[in-house]
């Protein structure tokens, strides 16, 4: 919805990820153990796959990054990244949610093995169960969407994410807005934040 509203590239770090791991890629490959037990991606990794996309065409005016970054180190490396490029952030929005609804709302997504579509078995209920409402292909449950590697993603969350919304306050950068209620009443929360309508 803001990509849309912003007209600007979202660049999930979780999804350049995922792709990497999908295309066979020596980096994905790599990435995939760690992803699979809910730890960090080391972040000579994920650095790499954020510069090359930064460097895209269509994020030269602007992009929304979407967890990323995770620790301190990868802040203070992105903030050198973006000077090179001779651009900065203009803010850096964090969005609460308690564990407990982070939790039903991963560990419930389902996604089509063969057109990639998502669902959430309560918020987005596939018609059947197990099968894609588009193509008819099996769903099945990421490794990484289980509960006990969602509860563990939580704990690295607050080890080393945590910290940076001390780092953004300090730069003057963060603003925290309410992630309960409907994606509308969410996406209202983040304009009103940025100053947008």
């Amino acid at each position: 919805m803001l990509e849309v509203k912003l007209k600007a590239p979202q660049i999930a770090s979780g999804d350049l990820l995922r792709a990497a791991v999908r295309a066979g890629s020596e980096l994905g490959l790599k990435a995939k153990r760690f992803m699979d037990k809910g730890e960090l991606v080391p972040d000579e990794l994920v650095l790499g796959l954020i510069g090359e996309r930064l460097d895209s065409p269509d994020a030269r005016d602007g992009f929304i990054l979407d967890g990323f970054p995770r620790t301190v180190p990868q802040a203070e490396t992105l903030a050198a990244m973006l000077r090179d490029r001779g651009i900065g952030l203009d803010k850096v929005v964090a969005v609460n949610v308690p564990d407990e609804e982070i939790i039903k709302r991963i560990s419930g997504r389902r996604t089509c093995r063969k057109c990639g579509a998502m669902f959430h078995i309560i918020y987005d209920p596939p018609r059947n169960m197990d099968m894609c409402n588009t193509c008819n292909g099996e769903l099945y449950q990421r490794e990484d969407d289980a509960e006990d590697t969602v509860r563990a993603r939580l704990e690295v969350y607050a080890s080393a994410t945590r910290p940076l919304l001390d780092h953004y306050t300090r730069l003057g950068l963060l603003a925290q807005v309410e992630g309960i209620g409907s994606p509308a009443d969410i996406e209202r929360r983040i304009l009103d934040t940025l100053g947008l309508k």
